[in-house]
């Protein structure tokens, strides 16, 4: 294998990437995706669409998945910082409802491979985050389905979150330890919990 390594994550399906960076005094270089490399390593996924946004401080996005079109997701931050999750959601999975993160910036360079069947959410930590990722499928409008980023059943640990549950995803009465509000869609602030969205 090149230039990547490859490390699982406790949950099988969730692969954190460190890719190799050659630096000197002009600075740096870096592959961020080979697809060679990635096979070398058991990842075969196909990506199809690259997408990028921009969020600032305390914003929280999540916790997204495609119902009927389930994505993987390549991401990593080309600025800033944030601590980015997946939930499993795969139905028959030990690990069903088990959350995983990982603080992605760009100081440490690492990418986030969250296979089909995930739900995603990132909370940004830095004045502002510049958040890139590679996608298996593409975005079909209706099909997105969300999960309350703060049930307790699932039980995130987002750092520096400092507010109380009250029964909602609503982002009243959260803060960062800093004082920055918890800032998330209207859309994320309606999700329900785990054992609501999900009845088997």
């Amino acid at each position: 294998m090149g230039q990547i390594n490859v490390t699982k994550a406790p949950i099988e399906g969730l692969y954190i990437i460190e890719p190799t960076v050659h630096g000197d005094s002009r600075g740096y270089f870096m592959e961020t995706y080979s697809q060679r490399d990635m096979q070398e390593a058991g990842l075969n996924m196909v990506f199809v669409q690259d997408n990028q946004s921009m969020s600032v401080k305390g914003v929280l996005r999540g916790l997204h998945f495609q119902k009927q079109y389930p994505q993987g997701k390549l991401v990593r931050v080309i600025k800033g910082t944030v601590f980015d999750v997946a939930v499993d959601l795969r139905a028959g999975s030990p690990t069903y409802g088990k959350w995983f993160g990982v603080e992605l910036s760009e100081e440490n360079k690492k990418q986030f491979y969250i296979s089909e069947g995930f739900a995603h959410g990132f909370l940004v930590l830095s004045e502002r985050a510049e958040f890139c990722y590679k996608v298996t499928d593409f975005y079909h409008p209706g099909d997105e389905g969300g999960l309350a980023w703060n049930d307790p059943s699932i039980g995130i640990e987002w750092p520096q979150v400092v507010g109380k549950y009250n029964g909602s995803a609503s982002a009243n009465g959260y803060t960062l330890q800093d004082g920055t509000p918890l800032n998330l869609s209207e859309k994320d602030q309606k999700w329900s919990g785990l054992k609501d969205t999900f009845k088997f």
